[in-house]
């Protein structure tokens, strides 16, 4: 019983860790990468549909990327999508492949990005800990209904506690690995 509380913690704190991970992707660095353009939506047929699916999305070099379109009569739909997008990028378009180059950060936008990904590993440790908190109201429902003795209600929190500090230590290295991406010129 005990065992299977800690097992769904740890596996509910890996997802968080791997959706801060994926977060953290879409902020950009210096770098072009196509998951930047993973959450643009562009409206297909009056459907929002991702860009991945109406284009081919890769990087020409390491400061452009490109789509190739499907649908030619959706290519200024994606570069509108483009630039309304909080990215600050801007698309232009030869034929059906829309080359978007990736300015220069400044170090002003650089300290904006590195907030918010400040911001979101706090998000990630807050849900951390929510899960933490879960887990230890479940072991002590089981000392309650006297399913439990005592020392398995504190070896288990113990358990518990040192899966949290794993996954808060792996949350710290991802934000730390970023922070020193983006100040990377």
């Amino acid at each position: 019983m005990i065992n299977e509380i800690k097992q769904d913690a740890q596996t509910r704190m890996g997802k968080s860790i791997e959706s801060l991970k994926s977060q953290m992707s879409k902020v950009r660095t210096g770098r072009a990468h196509t998951s930047l353009l993973d959450g643009i939506m562009v409206p297909y047929y009056g459907v929002d549909t991702p860009l991945k699916q109406v284009g081919n999305v890769s990087t020409e070099d390491s400061r452009t990327l490109t789509v190739t379109v499907f649908d030619a009569s959706l290519i200024s739909a994606v570069e509108k999508a483009i630039m309304s997008s909080d990215l600050g990028l801007n698309p232009s378009s030869a034929g059906t492949l829309i080359r978007i180059p990736l300015p220069m950060l400044t170090e002003e936008r650089r300290r904006d990005l590195i907030k918010i990904v400040r911001a979101e590993a706090e998000q990630a440790r807050v849900a951390i800990r929510n899960i933490r908190r879960d887990a230890n109201s479940d072991v002590k429902e089981l000392l309650k209904e006297k399913e439990i003795g005592e020392d398995d209600d504190r070896r288990a929190q113990d358990e518990i506690q040192k899966i949290t500090d794993a996954a808060v230590k792996q949350v710290d290295e991802a934000l730390a690995a970023k922070e020193a991406e983006l100040l990377e010129v």
